[in-house]
C-alpha cells in the first residue's frame, strides 16, 4: 500500500495537532512536516517534497496563498488542499488562482477531509459543497454563454479577457454540474451509470472545450466571465 505523505501548515498549533493526529491513524497517510507559518511552509515542501499539503489562509510571515503559490511553481507534484474558515468569494479564487487542488472549510467532517487527501493522490480535484454551490450558478453561465463571447469571424480587438467555448451536450452539461456539487469521478459513474474511465474522458473533453485545465480552474474563468459581462 502506498502511502500518501502529508505537511500539514496551520499556526494554531490545538488545530494542528489535532489534524497530525487524525492522520496517523490512518495506514495511508504519514504526516512528515509541520509548519506554523508560511515561510515554514514553503520550506519544508522544498525539503520534504509531500505528496499532499494541507494549508491553512492566515498564517503569520508568510500567507498561505503566497505560501500555496510559491510552492506549486516550484513543485507541480505537490497537491494543495486548503483547509480554513474563509469562504468569500474573493478568497476562494485568491487560492485557486494561486494554484490549490482543494479547497476545504474547517468544520468538514473527518471522512471528508481523509477522502480528500486520497482524492488528491489520485489527482482529483476537489470542492467542498458549500464552496460548490457558490460557482453552480456560474458553471452554467459560462457553459451557455461562452460561445457568444465573441462571435464568430469578429476582428475587433476584445476589451478584456475573452472567453471562447464550445457547446457542451446535455451529458457534459449534466457531468459539470455532477462536478460543481464536488462529485469524484466514481461518484458520478456510478450516479449516471458509467464507466469511471469513461467520465474521466468525459471530464477531459469538457475542460477542453472550456479551455481549463483543472476542475477547479473552470471556477477560475466562470469568475472572470462574471466580471467581464
Amino acid at each position: 500500500m502506498e502511502v500518501i505523505r502529508v505537511v500539514i501548515a496551520e499556526d494554531q498549533a490545538l488545530v494542528r495537532r489535532g489534524v497530525a493526529l487524525l492522520l496517523s491513524m490512518e495506514a495511508d497517510m504519514e504526516v512528515v512536516g509541520q509548519a506554523s507559518n508560511g515561510v515554514q511552509a514553503v520550506e519544508l515542501a522544498q525539503l520534504l517534497h509531500p505528496d499532499v499539503m494541507l494549508m491553512d489562509l492566515h498564517m503569520p510571515l508568510k500567507g498561505g496563498v503566497a505560501a500555496t503559490r510559491e510552492i506549486t511553481r516550484a513543485q507541480p507534484a505537490t497537491q494543495i488542499l486548503v483547509l480554513t474558515t474563509l469562504d468569500d468569494d474573493e478568497t476562494v479564487f485568491e487560492a485557486v488562482r494561486a494554484g490549490a487542488h482543494a479547497y476545504l472549510l474547517k468544520d468538514a467532517a473527518e471522512a471528508e477531509l481523509l477522502e480528500t487527501i486520497r482524492a488528491l493522490k489520485r489527482g482529483e480535484s476537489r470542492l467542498t459543497p458549500q464552496i460548490a454551490r457558490k460557482v453552480m450558478d456560474q458553471f452554467r453561465r459560462l457553459a451557455s454563454d461562452a460561445p457568444a463571447l465573441r462571435p464568430p469571424g469578429s476582428t475587433a480587438a476584445p476589451s478584456g479577457p475573452v472567453f471562447v467555448a464550445e457547446s457542451l451536450t446535455d451529458k457534459e452539461q449534466k457531468i459539470l454540474e455532477l462536478i460543481a456539487e464536488g462529485m469524484s469521478n466514481r461518484q458520478i459513474a456510478q450516479t449516471i451509470f458509467l464507466a469511471e474511465g469513461t467520465i474521466k474522458n468525459y471530464v477531459s473533453r469538457i475542460m477542453e472545450k472550456l479551455h481549463a485545465n483543472t476542475r477547479i480552474e473552470l471556477a477560475i474563468l466562470s469568475r472572470k466571465q462574471r466580471r467581464a459581462e
